[in-house]
């Protein structure tokens, strides 16, 4: 998440390739050099090909080479991991192909190097990327769709920081609650706009006071709502898109507009016979 105050990171750590083998590794990468820059990777995606492209972002091939500890901002820094991505396309992809896996890692990147804007990207698995907005201030890779709404209803370029840190412990709750493919311990990391340090960072397990607590409450209060939502109101019929009326005991048939004058109301048996 990008607001004007600073950055929120947020992953997972669950890997797995198939119900049966479930494994846990950490999918943030920091390369803080305190005073001068701060730049946070997330990935996701295929976890041999994510640790590939990390490799070569931390010990490039060639000490000439640009890196993360050495690009003038984070646009370059972006580059650079699109070319790591090519790279290791270049190596793997059609090797992968032929025993028929897909070639998908994606990454997030943010921070600020010292003189410099504060900027968040996307690099996809072909090696482009693009940028934040104020239009859009966040992204999500991986198993985004759960916890998207909470984000789409809460978070603005103007949210306060530790809000929007609670806004993503929310949606990573949200996450966890409809996806074993996701699972704790999580990684939180906070970065306050021209500190260039990390803020604060924390790993949240199952036993966190904190993150307990937003799922409890965040649970409860969505049934609270729920409960005080009032149910709908079945006494207007009088908009019933039906095929004419019927008796009270006969059953009818609702069809769409346009399907034609001469339909007329069948007993149900009837229809399931004829579907």
């Amino acid at each position: 998440m990008s607001v004007r105050e600073g950055l929120v990171f947020l992953s997972d750590t669950r890997t797995n390739a198939g119900v049966d083998h479930v494994s846990t590794f950490r999918k943030m990468t920091v390369f803080e050099q305190p005073g001068e820059r701060v730049l946070v990777v997330l990935a996701a995606g295929n976890l041999a090909l994510t640790q590939s492209v990390l490799q070569l972002l931390v010990e490039p091939a060639a000490p000439e080479r640009a890196s993360l500890w050495n690009v003038p901002n984070v646009y370059e820094a972006a580059r650079v991991i699109g070319e790591a991505v090519r790279e290791v396309h270049h190596l793997h992809a059609q090797p992968l192909q032929e025993f028929g896996v897909e070639f998908n890692c994606s990454f997030l990147l943010g921070g600020q190097i010292r003189g410099q804007a504060m900027r968040l990207f996307q690099i996809y698995s072909a090696g482009n990327f693009i940028e934040v907005s104020t239009v859009n201030p966040y992204f999500q890779i991986g198993e985004a769709k759960y916890g998207k709404p909470i984000i789409d209803r809460v978070l603005t370029p103007d949210t306060p920081l530790h809000e929007a840190a609670k806004c993503a412990l929310v949606s990573m709750d949200s996450t966890l609650r409809s996806n074993v493919s996701v699972g704790l311990p999580l990684d939180l990391l906070v970065y306050e706009r021209d500190s260039l340090r990390v803020t604060h960072f924390a790993q949240l397990d199952s036993e966190n006071a904190y993150f307990q607590m937003i799922h409890n409450t965040w649970g409860e209060r969505l049934r609270q709502v729920f409960t005080e939502i009032p149910d709908p109101d079945w006494t207007s019929v009088e908009q019933l898109p039906s095929a004419g009326r019927a008796s009270a005991m006969a059953p009818r048939a609702i069809v769409p507009a346009g399907i034609g004058a001469d339909v007329v109301s069948t007993p149900a048996q009837t229809l399931a016979q004829e579907s």
